[in-house]
């Protein structure tokens, strides 16, 4: 009996789940889907290294276009600077002096690495305050001090050592 109820489960569950997806479908295709760009088609790029792009960077034109367009293909000593200029604007998007313009891409480096220094100098501090133990107390000038006198006073190493720099009788340094 309990296999037979879980049949009827099934079905029920199997209805409802193809039920929501014609419902959805059909409400996806009332709204409007992202257009998608065919990668396989040339692309229009502005770089320095390549001055002539596979396509132009217009592709659709207006009137307005169309006729310079047809004005192109006549003596360019007839054309005004300004046609001219929308012209070039047509098949390119920039200059070479708009190209090579300087951004200021390089504040946001300079301040993404400061920004990471920053943390990190956070980081040591917390370490040094909550993680690493206190310094040992050989580590104190009072206590090297006491270490030295103690190293002279047992004269170790006299003979090219620490202890041959020290002249005893004067009580000083060589």
């Amino acid at each position: 009996m309990l296999h037979l109820t879980a049949g009827r489960a099934g079905r029920l569950l199997a209805r409802r789940a193809a039920a929501s997806l014609t419902a959805g479908s059909a409400r996806m295709a009332s709204h409007d889907v992202a257009e998608t760009v065919d990668m396989s088609q040339p692309l229009y790029w502005d770089r320095v290294d390549i001055p002539l792009p596979d396509r132009p960077y217009k592709d659709v034109l207006t009137a307005a276009d169309e006729s310079l367009k047809q004005k192109e293909k006549g003596p360019w000593s007839q054309l005004s600077k300004e046609e001219q200029i929308a012209l070039y604007r047509l098949m390119f998007c920039q200059t070479f002096p708009e190209m090579k313009q300087p951004t200021a891409e390089w504040k946001t480096v300079l301040g993404g690495i400061f920004i990471f220094l920053g943390l990190t100098g956070l980081v040591v501090w917390w370490q040094k305050v909550y993680v690493y133990p206190p310094r040992p107390r050989t580590f104190d000038d009072e206590w090297q001090a006491k270490q030295v006198k103690r190293m002279l006073d047992m004269r170790v190493n006299p003979v090219e050592g620490f202890a041959a720099k020290w002249d005893y009788e004067k009580g000083q340094w060589k």
